[in-house]
């Protein structure tokens, strides 16, 4: 297994954080450090056809501009390739790209069925799933973590959610890996906008069966429902599947991936996991933190404005580093130790402010069961063969990661 090099600070000028391969190829916690404390509110050059924009990495100036959606809007994009490259044709459609009253507006719609009540079927068919998978990876010994297991579980149950037939679970799980990343180097602008539109296509076709026999999902709901007293377009109903369907595997997913290689970098971690000393709960909040599997998120300045002694006109780009603020000193103390056991633990992983994650609480339920699952039914974890990372400027962590479990030595390795 291959550790990243870790990027020089020095060579900050050759730095292109647009760029997929910087992230997946090198180690970025000492450049962050380095902009924290020297350059903060940092402009970073044009590079190549694209314009320049701002990047920050103050936990206390990200949280100010996440909270701050006047001054700096999602309405033209929230992702570096969509800000570079003429804006998000969601924009003002998509709740991750609306801001003001119509964000409050279709937030509170599509908040309900994410809420904790709602949620007590599906939370309770994850740990029964994930339990299972864990078992049956044990059982066999060796497994590949990333695909064997912890593909399966955020997008089971999002697509439970949104009514997504068993049949086409394949498909969406290669649409998504794909849409925002890839496995085998820099993903390319036409292989991402082919998965996205295929996405979309495949919404767009599930919205219009939902038209016709509405069943209990979110997608029934959101044909159904009236947002400002009006029912929502065909495109805003597919914009926000799309939307919910990648925020809702991906993330959750790497973060999964990541909770499990640092358990095996850190067992006296682990340790203290299985002799129930660091409760499960808090337990996830650290995976979160150390794993921050959305590495940014963007925006555009709405007017000139100061921020950090630095000058941002109206139109700039403004990104905010999670992957950073996440280790801030200031914030986190001794941040490049995991530590099951920190509290308080206000990590950005799920976004803040009018954007924080209507998600978050499945998400935290999913990652319970997988940590819950290791638990109980291994003694052991290692890594056993070369782990792949994953490419992409926005999304963070391990593509492939075989690894053997050993089974706990009463554990019982048979479905209940």
């Amino acid at each position: 297994m291959t550790e990243r090099p870790v990027f020089d600070p020095a060579h900050l000028d050759t730095a292109d954080l647009s760029d997929p391969r910087l992230h997946a190829t090198y180690d970025l916690h000492e450049l962050w450090s380095h902009l924290r404390t020297e350059s903060p509110v940092h402009w970073h050059p044009p590079a190549g056809q694209t314009d320049g924009f701002w990047v920050l990495t103050r936990y206390e100036d990200v949280a100010a501009v996440y909270k701050d959606s006047r001054t700096f809007t999602s309405e033209r994009g929230n992702v570096l390739d969509t800000l570079l490259h003429g804006g998000d044709s969601a924009a003002g459609r998509m709740l991750a790209v609306t801001d003001g009253r119509p964000h409050s507006a279709l937030r509170g719609v599509l908040s309900k069925p994410f809420s904790p009540r709602s949620l007590d079927v599906v939370v309770d068919s994850v740990r029964r799933s994930t339990r299972e998978l864990i078992r049956q990876a044990v059982e066999r010994g060796s497994c590949d973590f990333a695909t064997d297991v912890a593909a399966h579980i955020p997008l089971a149950a999002i697509c439970d959610l949104l009514g997504v037939p068993p049949k086409d679970r394949g498909l969406i799980i290669e649409l998504t890996s794909s849409a925002l990343s890839s496995t085998d180097g820099a993903p390319t602008q036409e292989g991402t906008w082919s998965s996205r539109n295929d996405l979309l296509l495949y919404f767009s076709e599930l919205a219009q069966s939902r038209r016709e026999k509405p069943y209990d999902d979110v997608v029934s709901l959101l044909v159904s429902k009236e947002v400002d007293g009006r029912p929502l377009t065909h495109e805003e109903i597919i914009f926000n599947c799309y939307s919910i369907i990648m925020g809702g595997h991906e993330t959750t997913r790497l973060a999964m991936i990541g909770g499990f290689r640092a358990l095996v970098d850190h067992p006296e971690q682990w340790r203290a996991l299985c002799a129930d000393e660091v409760p499960v709960a808090q337990a996830v909040e650290e995976i979160l933190r150390w794993t921050t599997p959305a590495l940014h998120s963007g925006r555009t300045a709405t007017q000139d404005t100061f921020l950090g002694g630095q000058f941002i006109e109206e139109g700039d780009v403004v990104t905010v580093w999670n992957a950073s603020a996440n280790f801030d000193e200031t914030v986190f103390p001794d941040p490049y130790r995991f530590d099951l056991a920190r509290t308080p633990n206000k990590h950005l992983s799920f976004a803040h402010g009018a954007h924080f994650c209507i998600g978050a609480y499945l998400a935290r339920a999913e990652l319970s069961a997988v940590v819950e699952g290791l638990r109980e039914y291994a003694s052991e974890l290692a890594v056993t063969g070369e782990e792949s990372r994953v490419y992409s400027n926005f999304l963070n962590g391990l593509a492939s990661l075989p690894v053997t479990l050993t089974p706990q030595p009463a554990a019982a390795l048979t479905s209940a």
